[in-house]
């Protein structure tokens, strides 16, 4: 998140993303032996952004992409990546969606965790709610997961 927040503020410069990465890494994630998946992330939000901000703008329609805080737009960008585009077997929706909404309450404003639920539970109720009954109940259990709410 730290590094599409940072690529975003810079203006998007997409040949530089290599190095933001690698300086986040090195001031937020020594030791980190694999940075593959982080790399992954980043890269598939860059390489879909625009349709990524698309959807955005569908499932929230009174806020345009430019509005939304640049914390908020990250934090949509790299849900709605790991929802539409991840393998759901390795990010289930549901854990996707949780997740963003943890960044969103610990980085965004008093708003963003209810403003992030609302918009990525719309997006996922729009998808046919993909493995709704076959989420990972024990990781779920493991982290307090719930489900995403309306707002």
């Amino acid at each position: 998140m730290q590094s599409l927040y940072e690529w975003d503020f810079s203006g998007r410069p997409t040949e530089r993303i290599d190095e933001i990465i690698n300086g986040n890494i090195q001031e937020f994630g020594p030791g980190l032996e694999d940075d593959q998946f982080v790399r992954q992330l980043v890269q598939g939000v860059i390489e879909n952004q625009q349709k990524i901000d698309q959807v955005i703008e569908t499932a929230a329609p009174e806020w345009p992409i430019e509005q939304i805080t640049m914390v908020d737009r990250n934090i949509l960008r790299l849900g709605l990546y790991e929802l539409l585009y991840a393998k759901y077997e390795e990010v289930p929706p549901k854990v996707a969606i949780n997740e963003a909404i943890e960044l969103a309450k610990t980085f965004g404003g008093e708003s963003s965790g209810r403003f992030v639920n609302g918009v990525l539970g719309t997006v996922y109720r729009e998808m046919g709610e993909p493995l709704k009954d076959h989420a990972p109940r024990r990781q779920e259990q493991k982290n307090n997961v719930s489900e995403p709410t309306e707002t």
